[in-house]
């Protein structure tokens, strides 16, 4: 088992990024519906008490992911290859996601994470001890540094050029996590950190990519 913590400064409160959370919620959802052979399932979608990070709202969905893969491929895989289970429990400000797909019963991608007020620089949110302590892997994520290249890169979404007409904030600079902090101390910067557990090793790659694509939007 493959543990990474990644640790994203973002130039919001903790408040400001629940907002932004349901945002893109909906907006992955409307996204991933689009496309002969795609669409999201919502399964079960309720409250639950007592459940991972206390009180939260639980869903479970399936996703259809035939129309992001080429024709040909499509054409090689199983019914059951082509969709995603999702699970989340969503206690704010903790989460909980689990990933699955039928077709690999073996690989299994576990995400949970937290938000606080800081700058990222807290050793071990999530209580790791023994092994799990000794093997994790942490990976700081800077959105202004990390950049997005490609098809995934939005001009009108880079950190270095936007500014926000509501907050004023930005562009941001290269020192911009220290500069920030310094001015506001515990007012509008916390970092994401999520760890995640990933039995399929090679997909830590990908999934450092799809945190920054997620952060950038």
């Amino acid at each position: 088992m493959l543990i990474k913590e990644y640790r994203i400064p973002l130039p919001l409160t903790v408040e400001e990024y629940r907002i932004a959370q349901l945002y893109m919620i909906a907006k992955k959802s409307r996204d991933e519906s689009s496309g002969a052979g795609s669409g999201v399932e919502i399964i079960v979608n309720e409250p639950y008490v007592d459940g991972p990070g206390g009180n939260g709202q639980y869903t479970r969905k399936i996703y259809h992911v035939g129309s992001h893969l080429p024709g040909w491929i499509k054409g090689l895989l199983p019914k059951n290859a082509l969709i995603v289970e999702e699970e989340a429990w969503n206690a704010y400000p903790y989460t909980k996601t689990r990933y699955t797909c039928p077709f690999m019963e073996k690989l299994s991608l576990e995400i949970e994470t937290y938000y606080f007020p800081d700058k990222g620089d807290q050793e071990n949110v999530f209580k790791l001890s023994g092994g799990d302590l000794r093997n994790r892997q942490v990976d700081i994520i800077d959105i202004v540094k990390d950049q997005l290249y490609g098809a995934d890169y939005v001009k009108e979404e880079d950190p270095k050029l936007y500014t926000s007409g509501k907050t004023t904030r930005g562009p941001l600079n290269d020192g911009w996590i220290d500069e920030y902090w310094n001015e506001v101390r515990f007012l509008l910067i916390f970092p994401c950190l999520g760890r995640k557990k990933i039995i399929f090793a090679k997909c830590a790659k990908t999934c450092r990519e799809k945190e920054k694509q997620r952060n950038y939007s």
